[in-house]
């Protein structure tokens, strides 16, 4: 995982550097830059959790960031700034999924063993 949100993170990099130069873009673009760079900080924060509750709360943050991220892409797609990529997978609700938050909350169960050993 640590790979592949500093990949993530990258992505997000070249990304912003290709918005078109107006305010909208470069206003939507900080934050998503802020957003998308922070998960794969955040999850390097969780393979240094201190106890199973720091873990998990760190495990959260790294969730958060995921769901805002795909926030402000699905905002500069809505707004035309970018073109959607073509969607590899859908949520329950038919929305496309960013996968990284999804890959988080599949491992849950394998967390909360990891906490269990930990405390």
């Amino acid at each position: 995982m640590k790979a592949r949100t500093k990949a993530d993170a990258n992505r997000v990099v070249k990304l912003g550097a290709a918005l078109p130069v107006n305010w909208m873009a470069r206003t939507l673009g900080k934050q998503l830059l802020r957003g998308g760079t922070s998960v794969g900080a955040n999850y390097r924060a969780v393979c240094r959790a201190k106890s199973g509750a720091d873990f998990i709360n760190k495990l959260r943050i790294v969730e958060e960031e995921c769901d805002e991220s795909l926030f402000w892409m699905e905002l500069l797609v809505d707004n035309n700034l970018v073109k959607a990529a073509p969607p590899a997978r859908t949520n329950e609700g038919g929305q496309r999924d960013s996968g990284d938050s999804r890959l988080v909350s599949q491992d849950r169960p394998h967390l909360r063993a990891r906490v269990n050993r930990k405390s």
